[in-house]
C-alpha cells in the first residue's frame, strides 16, 4: 500500500475517534474507503472528508446534512454549490445557537436570582435562630 492510505486504525488514531465510529460513518456513506477483504483503507479524500465531518459535527450538523454537503463537491460546479449550501446550513444553526445561548443566558440569571435568595433566606433564618 502506498503511504498514503491510512488503515482504519491509523485513521481513528489521526482523528481521536473509535474504528466503530469511522464504520458508521462508512455505513451512512460519508466515507468511502477502498477495501481488501475485512481491511479498509483511508485515502486522502476521506481524511478530508472526516476533518469536514467532524467540524459539521462540532457545529450541530445532521449527519444527513454532512452527507448531501459532501456529496456536492463529486457534481458539475460542486465546489461553489458545497460552499454556498454549508454557508446556507452553517447560518441556520449558528441562528439556532444564538437562540439556544440567549434562552441558557435567561435560565442562568433566574437560577443565580435563585440562588441569592436561597442564600438570603439561609442568613434570615441564622439570624433569626441567634437573637
Amino acid at each position: 500500500m502506498p503511504d498514503i492510505l491510512t488503515t482504519t486504525r491509523e485513521t481513528a488514531a489521526m482523528f481521536d475517534v473509535s474504528t466503530r465510529t469511522l464504520r458508521f460513518y462508512e455505513s451512512k456513506e460519508l466515507l468511502a474507503p477502498i477495501r481488501e477483504g475485512q481491511k479498509r483503507f483511508f485515502t486522502p479524500r476521506d481524511r478530508a472528508r472526516m476533518k469536514l465531518i467532524l467540524r459539521g459535527k462540532r457545529f450541530g450538523f445532521s449527519l444527513e446534512e454532512l452527507r448531501q454537503l459532501l456529496n456536492l463537491y463529486d457534481t458539475e460546479g460542486g465546489k461553489q454549490l458545497q460552499l454556498r449550501k454549508a454557508l446556507k446550513v452553517g447560518e441556520r444553526h449558528l441562528a439556532l445557537m444564538q437562540a439556544h445561548r440567549t434562552r441558557l443566558d435567561q435560565v442562568i440569571a433566574e437560577l443565580k436570582g435563585d440562588l441569592r435568595a436561597g442564600e438570603g433566606m439561609l442568613v434570615a433564618e441564622k439570624e433569626t435562630v441567634d437573637a
